[in-house]
């Protein structure tokens, strides 16, 4: 029996998942749009971009290509923004220890 061998694991890496939870919201605002405005430029449900803006779920590549896109980033760009703000907070979580 396979078992559930295709279910994905969460990410052990939560402060990542923060940092592009984070970065989404951000450029969204940084637009002026609701969740309903990035979700119909982006193709996605609204309730799929709320729970990536709160880092409950993690978008697949292609799903992050269509967000950048969506947001007027290139995919590179928004990886940029959010390695970026990743390393801000790892840096306040090691001087806050």
């Amino acid at each position: 029996m396979l078992g559930n061998w295709w279910r994905m694991r969460q990410s052990r890496n939560q402060t990542l998942v923060d940092a592009l939870a984070l970065e989404l919201k951000t450029r969204r605002l940084e637009l002026g749009w609701s969740q309903e405005d990035l979700a119909g430029a982006s193709e996605l449900d609204r309730p799929y971009i709320s729970v990536m803006e709160v880092g409950k779920k993690q978008p697949t590549l292609s799903v992050l290509y269509k967000l950048a896109e969506a947001l007027g980033l290139t995919f590179e760009e928004l990886a940029g923004r959010v390695e970026r703000r990743y390393k801000r907070e790892l840096r306040a979580r090691t001087k806050a220890v």
